[in-house]
């Protein structure tokens, strides 16, 4: 039996706190990053600024853009090797393809995979999720959905209801789904689906999702500990939020035309409009 309930603006300033003296780069989270690739280093870009946007203390870097990531964001630390630095996320996949991925570089996916730190899966990563041992939550849009559910050995066409599928998906995953949509669906594998507010039209950019993932990965890693559906239901929730201060529909008139990025800048105004 599946069970659906709404998310609101109440539901997600449970996630969102502003630090206190005793907090350091650490304690507000710590975000490891491997999106991107020579194709479309954009992905990696987007995921890193919408980290830090979202709130992370430490953003590091391990994918195969580091470049365009530092141009834009100096801050990030971009290495190969995560050292001594503990993540309490990661986000992977974005900006990737399956097809063109190296042993090597599945390898490495696999491995994180493996662990127990919450992963965000994107992309050019979901292929991978089926049968991971870390808490994970996917990010599908409506084809890799479909890709997904073949993987699992589900109709991939699914039932025609929506939330229904999610839930069914996630079940058989086992893990956390989120499927995205003009309203974004977060399945867990005990039934329970949630169902966010529409989003506006003018988030349907190229790298939307992109953003999406680096806030999910700054929110997952500063709550450790929390249920993960609601974690990102918070997430989603945010960047429904700064897409519309990014439009000009906060006062509710029509908007106009948005690109990702100002998705990503105008996310410390949506945390500063839930704090206040």
């Amino acid at each position: 039996m599946v069970e659906a309930r709404e998310w609101g603006r109440d539901d997600t300033v449970r996630f969102v706190r502003t630090p206190g003296p005793v907090d350091d780069k650490y304690s507000r989270g710590v975000v490891a990053v491997r999106t991107g690739s020579a194709d479309y280093p954009g992905a990696a870009v987007l995921s890193v600024e919408a980290a830090w946007r979202a709130g992370a203390g430490y953003v590091r870097y391990l994918g195969s853009a580091p470049d365009a990531v530092l141009a834009r964001r100096p801050e990030t630390v971009a290495a190969q090797d995560i050292g001594r630095t503990r993540p309490g996320a990661w986000v992977i996949g974005s900006g990737t393809d399956a097809a063109q991925r190296t042993v090597e570089e599945t390898d490495a996916l696999r491995e994180i995979l493996a662990g127990a730190v919450p992963v965000v899966v994107d992309a050019g990563a979901l292929d991978l999720a089926p049968g991971a041992a870390a808490p994970l939550l996917v990010t599908p849009h409506a084809g890799e959905f479909h890709r997904l559910r073949e993987r699992l050995r589900l109709a991939p066409e699914g039932s025609g209801d929506r939330v229904l599928d999610a839930a069914q998906t996630a079940g058989a995953l086992g893990r956390t789904v989120l499927l995205k949509g003009s309203r974004t669906l977060i399945a867990s594998s005990d039934g329970t689906v949630i169902i966010l507010p529409p989003a506006p039209g003018w988030l349907a950019t190229a790298g939307s999702g992109d953003v999406l993932a680096g806030v999910l990965g700054a929110l997952l890693a500063a709550n450790p500990g929390a249920f993960i559906a609601e974690t990102a239901a918070a997430g989603a929730w945010l960047h429904g939020h700064a897409a519309r201060l990014a439009a000009g529909m906060a006062d509710g008139g029509p908007g106009h035309p948005i690109v990702a990025l100002d998705v990503a800048e105008a996310l410390p105004h949506a945390i500063a409009g839930l704090l206040s």
